[in-house]
């Protein structure tokens, strides 16, 4: 059991959460469990989602992983007939899943003179099938769940969306400009979506986190010996509170932004949560 900050009741609701097998998503559906609500938990790791999914129904709540690729249409419309045999209509979707990967990022944060003929990444010979993906995933990745499920959700009134940016899109990051890229994308695509469904009734928001340790990002921020890295340095230097974010802190936005009561004229905003890192100019 995680300790909510808020109480939303959201009994009888079917959310829907891919990335669901990751630290920030498989918190989120813990707290949507936990608030009444029924769960699909979806990632291409079922192993991961999987595990989630077991420890929420041996604790008493309502949830089944399911294997989902978020990039094929055919998988979606799959999964979604699942759910919907299994649960019902979708009510809330958190378009959770995303990520960085390695061939879209540089080694190094500056490019320096005679980079292009060293043996490293520079951004001159940055993979494009690595920065392809990373923008499908992030992007193309929030685009086809929804299709998918809000199908269903803009006959029902009171759904919500949720999409997951990140600080990198309001300030890219160095070395991953793909995924600084996507983040801001889907920023965007949170406001359009927000004003393409505001006469059905569907609100879609966003939540931007700062520095949470994840799976995605662990390598780059803690040595093998668990030693925090210079980008770890760097990055609590410019977040005043001084620390990481824990991912029971996302909850807050997330349930504010579920509640019907509390948020019901609130669509197509992006809340940050990051311990101040885009309030502070460095000096």
């Amino acid at each position: 059991m995680v300790k909510l900050p808020l109480n939303v009741d959201l009994t009888g609701k079917v959310a829907v959460v891919t990335g669901a097998g990751g630290v920030l998503c498989s918190m989120f559906s813990r707290a949507l469990a936990q608030s009444g609500a029924k769960v699909a938990l979806l990632d291409i790791n079922e192993a991961a989602a999987e595990e989630v999914a077991k420890e929420l129904q041996e604790e008493g709540f309502t949830a089944k992983a399911y294997r989902a690729d978020v990039l094929s249409r055919e998988s979606m419309e799959s999964v979604h007939e699942e759910v919907l045999k299994d649960f019902g209509t979708c009510d809330i979707l958190i378009n959770g899943a995303g990520g960085n990967n390695p061939r879209a990022t540089t080694d190094k944060e500056y490019y320096e003179a005679g980079d292009v003929d060293r043996d490293l990444v520079s951004f001159f010979n940055l993979d494009p099938s690595g920065v392809e993906f990373v923008f499908n995933l992030n992007f193309l990745g929030t685009l086809i769940p929804t299709q998918v499920f809000a199908k269903d959700m803009v006959k029902e009134a009171g759904a919500n969306i949720i999409n997951i940016s990140s600080m990198n899109a309001y300030t890219p990051l160095t070395k991953i400009p793909a995924y600084s890229g996507a983040k801001a994308a889907i920023s965007n695509f949170t406001q359009w979506l927000a004003v393409h469904f505001a006469k059905t009734g569907i609100r879609v928001n966003a939540i931007a986190p700062g520095f949470f340790v994840t799976k995605q990002n662990e390598k780059l921020l803690y040595h093998e010996d668990g030693t925090p890295t210079p980008r770890t340095g760097k990055i609590l230097a410019t977040t005043p509170m001084g620390r990481f974010g824990k991912s029971e802190e996302l909850l807050g936005a997330l349930l504010f932004l579920l509640s019907n009561d509390a948020a019901g004229f609130v669509t197509g905003v992006v809340i940050p949560v990051d311990g101040g890192f885009s309030a502070y100019s460095g000096v």
